[in-house]
């Protein structure tokens, strides 16, 4: 999971279902934990991004096998910011590698541009990012990793500091040239998607629904250059699969943990697990 903030995620968490799946792994100080939202704890205001439903959705088609997410995006961000002699970069491969000592490589998540929109850095941006991929897939001795990138929202000019995006359309021109011109890439459109009050970032149900886009860019490798026509049909499903008893328990756990629940409610619960 790479580039800026809507990669990282700032869908507000209390406006869309929960989603827990003990087979959707997140990598925490180098070892796989079970999946929970803030994924991508990169500022305070983390929050829903579009992975857990992308990883949901993989796991629909994957019953009895486990997905890992290993979080590297960073708020705010520049293509400049992620040139391959810089810190992100350097993470991003470390944080890559630790996770090949135990798990294998299936693909990068790619979404940034918000902080490119100016003309100059946009039409700079296909050419940058190249570069960006290319040393990445060189370091962790994956040529042929499949690599999604998504577009930036319609909704950008629309907001309180819409001015600043006016070429936003010249950077997903670029995203598409990229995954026309790059083997094993693909894009992802975010038409049709909604941004929370600060018009910037993609609200938590776009969120969700992106993710799911994502996933089909991935599993089909083909572009998604139109919304779904099953895209909420796919998010119903994930919502309402089935826990098993040790997601119950687990749940339980985070809510009691959390001071959602009081320690009566806990027990309570529990009990009826056993």
């Amino acid at each position: 999971m790479i580039g800026q903030s809507n990669m990282a995620g700032r869908g507000f968490l209390k406006e869309v279902p929960f989603i827990y799946d003990e087979h959707i792994k997140m990598l925490r100080n180098g070892r796989w934990q079970t999946m929970v939202e803030p994924i991508n704890y990169d500022r305070p205001n983390a929050g829903v991004g579009l992975t857990s439903s992308f990883a949901a959705a993989w796991r629909l088609k994957n019953r009895t096998n486990k997905i890992g997410l290993i979080p590297c995006a960073d708020g705010g961000t520049s293509l400049d910011d992620w040139n391959v002699d810089g810190i992100l970069f350097k993470n991003a491969v470390f944080q890559s590698k630790l996770a090949q000592k135990t798990s294998e490589l299936h693909g990068i998540l790619w979404h940034q541009g918000e902080n490119d929109c100016q003309p100059t850095n946009a039409k700079n941006y296909g050419k940058k990012f190249s570069t960006i991929i290319q040393t990445l897939r060189e370091e962790l001795e994956v040529p042929n990793i499949p690599l999604i990138v998504g577009g930036l929202g319609d909704y950008l000019t629309k907001g309180i500091y819409g001015e600043y995006f006016k070429s936003y359309s010249i950077v997903n021109e670029e995203l598409e040239k990229m995954a026309k011109n790059t083997p094993n890439c693909n894009f992802v459109t975010a038409s049709g998607l909604n941004a929370n009050p600060d018009g910037i970032h993609m609200d938590a149900s776009s969120q969700r629904i992106f993710g799911i886009r994502y996933f089909q860019a991935f599993y089909k490798k083909k572009d998604v250059s139109e919304p779904i026509d099953v895209e909420n049909e796919i998010l119903d499903i994930i919502y309402n699969k089935p826990l098993s008893n040790t997601e119950k328990r687990q749940r339980l756990e985070l809510k009691f943990s959390s001071g959602t629940i009081s320690l009566e409610s806990y027990k309570t619960e529990i009990a009826k697990l056993k």
